[in-house]
């Protein structure tokens, strides 16, 4: 094939080489496997630079999802949860995952039950999103994990009543 895309037909490397040179432009093997191996006349180098700027366009338009972690303890007091919920609301209108964590201490295991309380009344005061794992205990800590969804407008405790 020539620079415009026309195919010249079956033609000897060397005289390939010479049309290449003539054109100022280089011979490129595009399918070697076929019979017989198909070259084209092109810019290499021009080709390489727009194949490295399609590559990064599609990196640009990638986001990536990051998972944050926010931690509470079974006595967050009001105020702080409520800082702590609209952190959570802001990472999820971000696009990033959010994994709430709850850490117990010493006695605190026997009433694993106020956790998942605390866990149960995040969950309910985020609306309708996504929960990708439910409240799950792993030895002194207790997670779940939300994802983007849905994110209503959250309501604090004297508003629910």
């Amino acid at each position: 094939m020539d620079e415009k895309s026309e195919q010249i037909g079956i033609v000897q490397i060397d005289q390939a080489l010479i049309l290449a040179e003539a054109a100022g432009l280089d011979l490129v093997e595009v399918s070697p496997m076929a019979k017989p191996p198909v070259c084209r006349i092109m810019n290499f180098g021009k080709y390489q630079f727009e194949q490295s700027k399609r590559k990064a366009a599609q990196k640009k338009k990638q986001r990536l999802i990051h998972l944050k972690e926010i931690k509470f303890r079974p006595a967050t007091d009001v105020g702080d949860y409520q800082v702590k919920l609209r952190k959570i609301i802001a990472f999820l209108e971000r696009g990033d995952k959010v994994k709430v964590s709850l850490r117990f201490r010493g006695r605190e295991m026997q009433h694993r039950e106020l956790g998942l309380d605390l866990l149960n009344r995040v969950k309910c005061d985020l609306g309708s999103i996504i929960i990708e794992q439910e409240p799950k205990l792993e030895g002194r800590q207790m997670t779940m994990v939300f994802m983007k969804g849905k994110v209503e407008n959250y309501k604090t405790k004297s508003e629910r009543e």
